[in-house]
């Protein structure tokens, strides 16, 4: 299998409501994959939850791809993702992901920092 890219992965996942959620993450996401996001660690179980809760409140998105590297099952990238809530609220974040890769090219564990940036 082709390595997967978090970029694929955001719209799958985020930006698609009409696809299925088990689907997609399941494309993306090896069974153990774990999440780490500003200190805070999520099981895949976790994961699925907060992602579950996030994509109801979201009614579109983009991903703009600023850099990506994979090294063998390393895998680093920096994004930023402007999103609109149902709310009619948007926010604007700049991403940097570290991780690695199960050995079947999906994420086993992603570590994410970011920060907000003018909307």
């Amino acid at each position: 299998m082709t390595p997967v890219r978090i970029s694929d992965a955001l719209r799958a996942v985020v930006f698609e409501p009409t696809r299925d959620l088990t689907t997609a993450l399941d494309e993306f996401y090896a069974p153990d994959y774990t999440h780490r996001s500003d200190g805070e660690t999520l099981d895949r179980a976790g994961f699925v939850e907060m992602v579950t809760r996030v994509r109801g409140q979201i009614v579109g998105g983009t991903v703009q791809v600023l850099d990506e590297l994979r090294d063998g099952l390393r895998y680093a990238e920096r994004h930023v993702f402007e999103i609109t809530m149902a709310d009619g609220s948007t926010a604007k974040r700049e991403i940097a992901i570290f991780g690695t890769y199960a050995e079947d090219g999906r994420f086993r564990h992603l570590s994410e920092t970011g920060f907000d940036l003018p909307a």
